[in-house]
């Protein structure tokens, strides 16, 4: 039997407070929403351009495609007093990264499908993208995982214009004039081929790479561009970062070094 998980009375009065707030600021285009089940447990798979998104994704399933939208939330997020109560009552799940509170957030989220038959938002990125060019980076397996352990469709949705409300790093969003929006739904991800087989870390990483691969083609089709053959890689990208820093500072001390001993040969 499906659970309310939300405040009825709080759920009329944020969505009301956000589709008024987001009209006056942006022009949203919503396409796909056909193939978002009208009801059952479905993940809502999509990529994450600004601090924004939570609002915007939200607005086009909940408007465009009549689904209360669940997220996963920072914990971070959910200690601010007033976003901590809005969240429990609007049925928002929060999550602990590095911690077993991540495993049980994950079974929160696995009941919400299954059992309530929630549709729940995951970024499968796991945070903003920092491709140069924002495209969907390389992601995280947990979405895979879940999808392959209940069985529930995944969604793909690509999005495209937060950027010019709220820039990934900035602090101040540029409200006016109203920004256009883009929003694109495809049909769930064939995942037929991993059904049966051991979650290993490869079958989950193929997946995963199926289900950016759906989301990367719907941005690229909102963009009328064609996305990098390689995906951007978030963590390789800092080892490369962390290792041109070590070599940097490795060359300064040797010149250092050397200034040193001239110096000392010369007195």
């Amino acid at each position: 039997m499906t659970k309310q998980r939300e405040s009825r009375w709080v759920k009329a009065v944020v969505s009301r407070i956000v589709r008024f707030v987001l009209w006056f600021i942006t022009k949203p285009e919503w396409k796909g929403t056909e193939n978002v089940p009208a009801q059952g447990g479905v993940i809502i798979a999509t990529n994450h351009l600004s601090l924004t998104d939570p609002l915007t994704v939200a607005h086009f399933l909940y408007i465009g495609a009549r689904r209360w939208p669940t997220f996963t939330m920072k914990d971070g997020v959910m200690k601010i007093p007033v976003v901590r109560s809005v969240a429990k009552s609007t049925g928002q799940i929060p999550v602990k990264r590095g911690t077993t509170d991540a495993v049980k957030a994950l079974r929160e989220a696995e009941l919400a499908l299954t059992r309530d038959g929630c549709s729940v938002i995951f970024y499968p990125e796991g945070t903003c993208t920092r491709d140069p060019e924002l495209w969907p980076m390389s992601a995280k397996t947990g979405v895979a995982r879940l999808a392959l352990t209940t069985g529930v469709p995944v969604v793909p949705v690509a999005h495209w214009g937060e950027q010019h409300l709220l820039p990934y790093g900035a602090k101040k969003p540029s409200l006016f004039p109203r920004k256009r929006l883009q929003f694109l739904a495809g049909p769930p991800v064939d995942l037929d081929r991993f059904k049966g087989e051991p979650l290993t870390a490869s079958v989950l990483k193929e997946a995963t790479d199926v289900i950016m691969d759906d989301i990367t083609a719907l941005q690229a089709k909102i963009r009328g561009e064609e996305p990098p053959a390689v995906r951007y890689d978030l963590k390789r990208a800092r080892l490369e970062a962390a290792e041109a820093e070590r070599k940097r500072a490795g060359a300064a001390d040797e010149a250092s070094d050397g200034d040193n001993a001239t110096k000392g040969a010369g007195e």
